[in-house]
C-alpha cells in the first residue's frame, strides 16, 4: 500500500517536473518573450540536462535572438549624399 501510493507521488512529481520536447521549445520561445515562472525554469533546465536535441534548439535559438538583436540595433553612422547624388537618387525614384 505505501509503496503503491509512494510511485504514484512520485510518477506525479515526475510528470510535473518533466517535459515533452514540445513543451520545452514552447518554454524556450516563450522565454524571449516573457520571463518564466520559477517552476518552467526548473522543468526547462532539467528536460535540457537529458535532451540533447532540445539543449541544441536552445543553443540554436540564442545565437540566432542575439543575431537579429544585433542587426535591429540603431547605427550611428549616416550616409551623407553631394546635391547632385540627391538629385540622381530622386530622378531615379520618380522613374
Amino acid at each position: 500500500m505505501y509503496r503503491t501510493k509512494l510511485g504514484s507521488v512520485m510518477k506525479k512529481m515526475m510528470n510535473i517536473l518533466m517535459l515533452s520536447c514540445k513543451k520545452a521549445t514552447e518554454l524556450i520561445e516563450k522565454r524571449l518573450v516573457t520571463k518564466l515562472s520559477a517552476i518552467e525554469k526548473i522543468q526547462l533546465k532539467m528536460h535540457t540536462t537529458v535532451c540533447s536535441q532540445c539543449s541544441t534548439y536552445e543553443n540554436q535559438s540564442d545565437i540566432i535572438e542575439k543575431g537579429i538583436a544585433k542587426i535591429h540595433q540603431p547605427t550611428k553612422k549616416t550616409l551623407k549624399f553631394s546635391s547632385e547624388r540627391k538629385e540622381q537618387i530622386l530622378k531615379q525614384l520618380e522613374k
